[in-house]
């Protein structure tokens, strides 16, 4: 019994001796032991295929680029600096010399004196020919405009057009247009809620500066009277940003920087870009015929109201009439207040903000069924389509401020 409990000890030692020598050895030459399997037959499929799957998985799986330096020298040469200057007159007031006087009554009037005001934007070139959009507000008035190219030219602009309810407008610039560098239009149905984007401008009068971010949301409309819609984005956008470029990471461009609410709304990083597609749609319009022109049907809409007990959605599909104007084609129609539309010709309507923007691309002229439900009962009628008044573009109910 002694002896068989020697041998085992004995084997025992061996055991560990050599577990120990394999494990210094894995140690210093650690890829032994794979080339002594190799050599062996002894490779083990399953973790080769594991190994060959996880760098398939690496590869087919795009990385977010490192820098964005590429997107922006794709797409800084368009965005130019715009200075508007304006005469401004103003009321002139005589002060008076005595201390006592001047705390009693003030000042008097003395007539008006003019000053020349400038204001600070961005704009992109969208056109070999010298077309630049921009934002209204920022030559709203302007008596002389002036756009620096990225390469420091300097050129003298004329207004071709502007749109109020979009805050958009079109310059045309008097250089050599074979010269100029366009921006390209990204695909507006890719756009994506958590899309990197980029913000060009001059904002404060810093020149060409980038800020980063990512797209919020889309579809934000500000004002329940207009027909457009926004991108919002959490990228900066100040004072001068105004006209500027929103970017992809391509380069692309996905709209135009026009509006900021700051932190006199305790907001941060809320800013709003035109989209793209709106963009272009004014900006063929303002060359053609220098205006824009939009379909309307006199009446506005809100949400459709869902009980709270009624187990559906917080928001139905469609939109509800909260307001008929008298004469318009829809009170000659027979719209009613508190209708709900469904329908707009062949298009389903989703919301209030849907049924805004169909009813701007109709065609003045034209005719167009409405359908919807009256007190539960489906509706059909036919609609005979005007153009859009002229309207005030109404302020967002946060407080804002330009870019």
């Amino acid at each position: 019994m002694k002896h068989a409990a020697g041998i085992v000890a004995f084997i025992a030692r061996f055991v560990i001796l050599g577990l120990a020598l394999a494990f210094v050895i894995s140690l210093m030459w650690p890829g032994v032991g794979d080339r002594l399997r190799a050599r062996f037959g002894l490779q083990h499929a399953p973790a080769e295929a594991s190994s060959a799957a996880a760098s398939l998985s690496t590869q087919s799986t795009p990385s977010a680029p490192f820098s964005y330096a590429d997107a922006v020298a794709k797409a800084a040469p368009s965005v130019v600096n715009i200075y508007a200057n304006k005469i401004v007159t103003e009321q002139a007031v005589r002060m008076f010399t005595d201390p006592l006087m001047q705390q009693l009554l003030g000042g008097t009037p003395a007539g008006t004196v003019k000053r020349r005001e400038q204001s600070l934007g961005s704009g992109v070139v969208v056109s070999a020919e010298g077309y630049v959009l921009t934002n209204n507000h920022v030559i709203a008035n302007a008596d002389d405009i002036q756009v620096l190219l990225y390469d420091g030219r300097v050129a003298k602009a004329t207004l071709v057009g502007s749109d109020e309810e979009t805050d958009l407008a079109v310059l045309k610039m008097k250089i050599d247009a074979g010269s100029l560098p366009v921006i390209q239009m990204a695909d507006p149905k890719k756009l994506r809620v958590g899309d990197v984007v980029l913000a060009i401008g001059n904002p404060l009068g810093l020149n060409q500066t980038v800020t980063m971010g990512i797209i919020s949301a889309i579809g934000r409309q500000l004002s329940n009277s207009s027909p457009e819609d926004f991108i919002q984005t959490d990228a900066a956008i100040n004072l001068g940003n105004s006209g500027g470029a929103l970017v992809n990471s391509n380069g692309d461009l996905v709209g135009i920087n026009t509006l900021l609410i700051g932190k006199a709304a305790n907001a941060e990083g809320i800013g709003f870009a035109i989209p793209v597609d709106t963009a272009t749609s004014v900006l063929r319009q303002l060359i053609a015929t220098g205006r824009v022109i939009r379909g309307w049907l006199g009446a506005n809409y809100g949400f459709v109201p869902v009980e709270a007990d009624s187990g559906l959605p917080a928001a139905a599909r469609g939109a509800q009439v909260t307001d008929v104007i008298p004469g318009g084609p829809a009170a000659t129609a027979g719209i009613q207040l508190h209708d709900i539309v469904l329908r707009l010709g062949d298009d389903d309507i989703r919301d209030p903000a849907d049924l805004s923007r169909r009813e701007a691309e109709l065609k003045p002229g034209s005719r167009v069924e409405v359908s919807g439900l009256r007190n539960g009962v489906p509706f059909h009628l036919m609609l005979t389509v005007t153009r859009r008044p002229p309207q005030t573009p109404t302020a967002p109910s946060a407080p804002s401020s330009v870019g």
